[in-house]
C-alpha cells in the first residue's frame, strides 16, 4: 500500500513536497483554509530543474487519517494552522519543516515527543498561483532526525529519485541549528540589504556583515549542543546561486510578517543565555525590522 500523505500548509514548500510525493506514487492530501476549499484546484502544478508535471490530489480542510502530517506552513501561521489537527491521532508521524526551531517543543508538548520527527529543507520554491508551484533552486535538501528512518525510510527514498538530496542526522541540536547558522544569516543579509545573496558577496561591507553573523550563530550553535562549523557554512554560502533571495526578503517585500522571531529569535536568546556577544546579529535584525516596519 503506498504511504499517505497529508501537507499542512499548501505553499512553495508544501506544494513542492506534495507534488513531488504524489508524482512517485504516494497518496497525497493538501489541507487548505475552510474558506478557500471550493477554490483550490485538486492538482498540482510544478516547475522544477526536477521536472515539470501536473499531478493529482485530495483537498481536505481537517487533517485526514495519514501515515505522515507534514506541516510546511510558515512560522507566523503555525498556530492557527493547526487548528485543522481535529484529531490528534490522525497522523502517525508529524514532520514540521517550518524555519527555527522553537516550533519542535511545541508540537512534542501536544502530540507526543515519540510522533513528532524534526526535519529541514533548504530550497527556493514559490507559490505563485493555487497549485502552482515554481521550484527556483537547482537543490532541494532535506534533512531528518535519525529516529524518524524506520517512518520515513522509503518516503526519502522517493524523494531522492526526484532529485532531492536527503540525509538522516543522528544528532537533533546538529540537525536544528545546521540550517538556521545557514538560514539566518543569508535572510537577514538579504532582507536588510534588499538584495539576492551574489550582491550581497560582492558588497565588502555586506560580505563583512554575513561572515560576521555567520560566525556568531555558530558561536550559539555550538553553546547549544551543535556540530556546526563556520567555515563550512561560509563555503557553502559561496557556492549558493548568485540569483538567490530569501522567503523572508520575499515577505517583507510583499508586506507580510517575516519570520524574524522564528528565525533570529533562538539566535538572540541562546547569546544571552550563554553570555555570547551577537551584535551583528541584532545589528541585521534591527534593520530587518525598520524595512518591514515592525517596531510600530
Amino acid at each position: 500500500m503506498p504511504m499517505k500523505h497529508a501537507i499542512l500548509g499548501a505553499g512553495g514548500v508544501g506544494g513542492l513536497l506534495g507534488a513531488c510525493l504524489a508524482h512517485s506514487g504516494a497518496s497525497v492530501t493538501m489541507v487548505v483554509r475552510a474558506e478557500t476549499l471550493g477554490q483550490y484546484p485538486k492538482t498540482l502544478r510544478l516547475e522544477s530543474a526536477f521536472g515539470n508535471f501536473t499531478v493529482d490530489v485530495a483537498l481536505a480542510a481537517e487533517v485526514p487519517p495519514v501515515d505522515v502530517l507534514w506541516i510546511t506552513v510558515k512560522a507566523t501561521q503555525l498556530e492557527s494552522a493547526l487548528s485543522a489537527v481535529k484529531n490528534p491521532q490522525a497522523a502517525r508521524a508529524f514532520v514540521p519543516l517550518l524555519n527555527g526551531i522553537d516550533h519542535v517543543a511545541l508540537l512534542r508538548s501536544r502530540y507526543g515527543a515519540g510522533r513528532v520527527i524534526p526535519a529541514t529543507i533548504a530550497v527556493e520554491t514559490e507559490r505563485v498561483s493555487p497549485g502552482h508551484i515554481v521550484h527556483r533552486s537547482p537543490f532541494a535538501r532535506l534533512n531528518v532526525l535519525s529516529a524518524g528512518r524506520d517512518v520515513l525510510g522509503g518516503t526519502v527514498e522517493q524523494l531522492q529519485k526526484m532529485g532531492f538530496a536527503c540525509s538522516f542526522i543522528d544528532d537533533e541540536p546538529t540537525l536544528m541549528w545546521g540550517k538556521l547558522v545557514f538560514l539566518a544569516p543569508f535572510a537577514l543579509t538579504t532582507t536588510a540589504a534588499d538584495k539576492p545573496v551574489g550582491e550581497i558577496l560582492a558588497d565588502p561591507e555586506w560580505r563583512s556583515q554575513g561572515v560576521a553573523c555567520v560566525r556568531e550563530a555558530c558561536a550559539v550553535g555550538v553553546a547549544e549542543g551543535a556540530k556546526v562549523n563556520p567555515d563550512k557554512v561560509l563555503a557553502g554560502v559561496a557556492g549558493m546561486p548568485r540569483g538567490m533571495r530569501s522567503s523572508m526578503q520575499k515577505d517583507v517585500e510583499q508586506h507580510k510578517a517575516p519570520e524574524l522571531d522564528a528565525i533570529a529569535g533562538p539566535i538572540l536568546r541562546g547569546a544571552k543565555r550563554h553570555g555570547i556577544e551577537v551584535p551583528v546579529t541584532a545589528k541585521l535584525v534591527a534593520a530587518v525590522e525598520r524595512r518591514a516596519d515592525l517596531r510600530g
